[in-house]
Order: C-alpha cells, then structure tokens, then sequence
C-alpha cells in the first residue's frame, strides 16, 4: 500500500477546477446549513462535508470554509495561520503542506479552485 493511502478505498469523482468565491468557500465552514463543509490547500479546494472533525464541533473545524494552507504546512490549530501563504515557509514546512495535499488529494473530492487564489 502506497503511502497517505486510505485503510478503506475511497471512490473520488474527477477533479473540479471550476473557481469558486473566497465569499462562498466562506460559507461552507460547515454551521451554514444547505452549504457543503469545504478546505482548500494551495488553491484546491476538497469537499470534507462527510468528516465529523471539520464540522463546527469537530477538532479541525479551525480550516473548515478556508485555505487553510499555512496552518497545515506548520500543524497548527491556530485561526490566525489558517490563510492562504505559505511560499515563505521553511522547505520542512513546505514538504509537511505537499504531504497534506497527497492526503486530502487520496480521500476528498476536489470541488473547485479557490477563485484568483496565487498560492498554487
């Protein structure tokens, strides 16, 4: 088994590159209901609404409705890191960010591209 890959397979639709809206993204932090629960890394955004940690009790809640690129790329749980930046970043902590990107890329639908975003 190769790694980062899931215990149980996952079935994934093709990608979506579609743009979707910063405003949008917004608002599938999971506590606006009829919205999807979303996270972006680097852009992409997946579709993690099925997770109970990223609904509005869980323990990732922090990236949900959010490119939360930074904040993975330093494991941190922080509102504050949880923004698009992350060029600046140590190689270690870019290295940590494109391990994140394999894992949701393995297990979560991506659904869109974070509109204008420049952090690809």
């Amino acid at each position: 088994m190769g790694r980062f890959e899931p215990k149980t397979p996952v079935k994934l639709n093709p990608p979506n590159y579609e743009p979707i809206s910063i405003d949008h993204l917004a608002k599938c932090d999971g506590n606006v209901p009829g919205y999807p629960t979303y996270v972006a890394i680097k852009g992409k955004i997946f579709d993690v609404t099925g997770n109970k940690a990223y609904s509005p009790q869980g323990q990732y809640r922090v990236f949900a409705g959010k490119d939360a690129s930074r904040a993975l790329a330093q494991s941190s749980l922080k509102p504050e890191d949880c923004r698009p930046e992350w060029s600046d970043l140590a190689d270690k902590d870019k290295k940590v960010l494109d391990d994140w990107l394999t894992y949701f890329s393995k297990r979560y639908n991506v659904v869109g591209m974070v509109e204008g975003a420049s952090n690809l």
